[in-house]
């Protein structure tokens, strides 16, 4: 896109505001103020964000590692996001921006964009797990709009840390039906992009994750279900005591939403094994007392939401989101379980994630996945071929592909 005059000068003046300014904030005692340029609210933010935060700084920290997507899918955020995941991917690309969506601390939960904008902002962290407190990364918009509870713009210079000026940023906060901000949704892209229209946007989508949220209310609670790697089921945040079977019939359940037969389901969990009437009835009751009653009779399906990071993967996957699927794919499906069922969805998961990696062009994922496959020597050739010669990153690729080989 080529640079409009008026963005030029706009920035390039902020600039010079700056390089006059955040100096002078360094110094105790100092009292920010306003210019015709720079706004008062970025000035001050800027005083209270030099005593943490290094404006020199190259990216946002990272929070809460392994624990974000856990943190996303019990939040009430996810249903209503969920449910405009298409509409953000489709606005995201078609204008060359990068979505993402945090929690009230300012932690980014969620985001979604094209290759070439997440690839950028993954280079600042602005990615799960990053934190976008003022604490944390000072000025920017997630900061302000969290700050003030207002829908906030920050442009280029604004933000104190430099490494963002290159960036324009449209926020609004996300409130629950008692008021409370649940988090911050974000539109960024490079400051050359900047266009009014993007505010209008971020607001009326949030209106719209609004009014599901009022919808939402009344629904039952939510199940979590992490099976990728480990297995842990959680009923809001409260611990389910499932026995092996029991995690796995919830497990096929979540796959497929449209249920099983109980003839399907049963040979999906013990096979050809003689297994007697009662003792699958028995399971089945066990789960459904459980979970409140959330299987339905007869034909078996759950009958209240549930979020699985096994089906996020296949989402993700779908929606050709490599990089989603990447952070959430924690393993193997139930990896001590020998359910002819789940060994099938294993496989299809294992497959599906590989193929998504083999067709990238981009070496993160080869290298990410590379870590969960010590011993898959196409994988380790695949990142060999897309990085170049002087990326210090080789060596951990041909590390990984000698071991592959010699074993």
């Amino acid at each position: 896109m080529s640079q409009r005059p008026d963005l030029t000068r706009r920035r390039a003046v902020l600039e010079h505001e700056w390089s006059r300014w955040v100096p002078r904030l360094s110094v105790p005692g100092t009292r920010p103020g306003g210019t015709v340029t720079l706004r008062h609210e970025v000035t001050e933010s800027w005083a209270r964000s030099l005593g943490s935060v290094d404006p020199g700084r190259d990216s946002a920290p990272v929070t809460d590692g392994g624990r974000v997507h856990q943190r996303w899918t019990s939040s009430p955020l996810y249903g209503p996001v969920s449910a405009l995941a298409g509409e953000l991917h489709s606005i995201a690309e078609d204008a060359g921006f990068v979505t993402a969506v945090t929690d009230e601390s300012g932690t980014i939960l969620w985001t979604c964009g094209g290759a070439t904008m997440r690839r950028r902002a993954e280079r600042v962290n602005f990615a799960p797990g990053g934190r976008w407190d003022e604490q944390a990364m000072g000025t920017n918009a997630l900061s302000l709009a969290l700050r003030t509870g207002r829908p906030s713009s920050v442009f280029s210079a604004e933000h104190l840390v430099s490494a963002l000026h290159g960036w324009v940023c449209y926020c609004a906060p996300v409130r629950g039906g008692d008021g409370r901000v649940l988090g911050v949704l974000d539109l960024s892209t490079t400051w050359d992009r900047s266009h009014p229209l993007a505010m209008s946007t971020v607001r009326s989508l949030v209106s719209t994750i609004e009014a599901r949220l009022t919808t939402e209310v009344s629904r039952p609670a939510r199940l979590l279900l992490t099976c990728l790697g480990s297995e842990q089921v959680l009923h809001e945040t409260r611990p389910l005591p499932l026995r092996p079977r029991q995690v796995e019939i919830l497990t096929l359940l979540a796959l497929e939403p449209e249920g099983y037969s109980p003839q399907r389901l049963r040979a999906a969990l013990y096979g050809d094994r003689p297994v007697t009437s009662s003792t699958f009835k028995a399971e089945i009751s066990h789960l459904r007392r459980a979970l409140g009653g959330a299987i339905s009779a007869r034909h078996y399906a759950l009958t209240a939401p549930v979020s699985c990071d096994a089906v996020d993967v296949l989402r993700a996957l779908e929606q050709g989101d490599t990089d989603t699927a990447l952070g959430l794919y924690g393993g193997p499906l139930l990896p001590r379980s020998e359910a002819p069922g789940i060994e099938e969805w294993r496989t299809r998961l294992e497959v599906a994630v590989r193929e998504a990696v083999l067709a990238s062009t981009r070496p993160e994922h080869a290298l990410r996945y590379g870590e969960r496959a010590p011993y898959d020597a196409e994988i380790h050739e695949h990142a060999l071929r897309l990085l170049g010669p002087d990326d210090t990153r080789r060596a951990i690729a041909t590390g990984r592909l000698t071991t592959a080989l010699r074993d």
